[in-house]
């Protein structure tokens, strides 16, 4: 049994070094001062390795989890062939495979939740900036706000460049080229969301994405900004804005989905500035629909055109993903968010509308 673990011994250390991820993890999260440690320490790692990854100017992320996928292929391929016999060393070369494969998998779960996990525990936007949800929303109070962002984006309209079917037709090189200076102004009312942004990746496999109900993801492994760009791109200057909120190291999908509306209208940009309202009319609308219909009604009636175009195409391309894909994705997604405490999974992206009645 000796001479069978020293013959091993490299991918036992590798299991054991998965492990310990897991259990600075645990130690992470014991406390709320413990989470903001070990979130500030993998924050500035972060940052530090980010650099080097942002000298490539495709997504490096996207070909990371390519490898990684031929790599599992490959360890299967070779102990499904060691498992047509069951004698001496294929035995043992079987458990070697086995072995590295849990390895491989511990070890990506594990660095995912010492570098991202952490921060689900520790203090978020709510805590730094002193705005807190407001939980009972009237729909007055909904109403007001709603009707307050379409008229906005009545006056922003026409001030994004669009194309013959009156669609927002803002080139992305130009929406790309505007990302690093979204946080600017926002920055003075909220000096701990300062830093140097650098322009996010655009995704190579985006039709994949869109199939599985993503438009953008932050990567803890190397530091970048993914974006979806098969989707249309009136809510990519949005969407940017919460990637670059998850960049600051704020986890929660709700904060960030405020964060990119509250940043985006904030900016100097017209196109940022429509297509924060946009995405945070799409919030409000959706929260007034289901209080008053009538209210609702009303608000929407405010919406020119050309808004309305762009919230149907939008809802056109998402349509034609409805399947099994993305309803399994959907779910794996809700899981992982629960896993780190959002108790309302998914759903929890709804208390958006609790931040943006509080703010606005």
């Amino acid at each position: 049994m000796k001479a069978f673990f020293k013959r091993r011994l490299a991918v036992h250390i590798w299991f054991l070094a998965a492990l310990a991820f897991y259990g600075l993890y645990l130690l992470g999260i014991s406390s709320r001062e413990a989470a903001n440690a070990v979130s500030g320490i993998t924050q500035a790692l972060k940052d530090g390795y980010a650099w080097f990854w942002y000298l490539f100017p495709f997504s490096v992320v996207e070909w990371f989890y390519v490898a990684f996928a031929v790599g599992v292929l490959a360890v299967l391929a070779v102990l499904l062939r060691r498992l047509r016999s069951w004698r001496g060393r294929r035995l043992e070369g079987a458990y070697g495979c086995v072995m590295v494969l849990a390895c491989m998998f511990l070890t990506a779960g594990g660095l995912y939740c010492l570098l991202w996990g952490v921060n689900y525990y520790a203090d978020g936007f709510q805590e730094k900036s002193g705005v807190y949800a407001q939980t009972e929303v009237s729909a007055d109070e909904l109403e007001r706000v709603a009707d307050l962002f379409a008229e906005r984006l009545a006056e922003l309209s026409d001030q994004v460049e669009r194309d013959e079917n009156g669609l927002f037709a803002v080139p992305r090189d130009v929406i790309f080229a505007g990302s690093t200076s979204v946080y600017e102004n926002i920055s003075r009312e909220f000096p701990f969301l300062r830093r140097t942004d650098r322009v996010p990746k655009r995704m190579v496999f985006s039709r994949l994405f869109s199939a599985m109900g993503f438009t953008g993801f932050y990567s803890p492994y190397t530091g970048e900004s993914n974006l979806n760009v098969d989707c249309p791109a009136c809510l990519l200057p949005a969407t940017i804005a919460h990637e670059l909120a998850h960049q600051r190291g704020i986890a929660s999908e709700q904060e960030c989905n405020f964060l990119a509306v509250a940043a985006s209208t904030a900016s100097d940009d017209p196109a940022y500035q429509y297509s924060g309202y946009l995405m945070g009319y799409i919030h409000l609308s959706n929260a007034l629909y289901r209080a008053d219909r009538e209210r609702w009604a009303a608000v929407y009636a405010l919406l020119p055109e050309t808004v309305v175009a762009d919230l149907r195409d939008d809802i056109a391309y998402w349509d034609q993903f409805e399947g099994i894909a993305n309803d399994v994705s959907t779910k794996v997604y809700d899981t992982t968010l629960r896993t780190y405490g959002q108790t309302a999974g998914i759903q929890s992206y709804g208390t958006v509308v609790e931040l943006l009645v509080a703010y606005y």
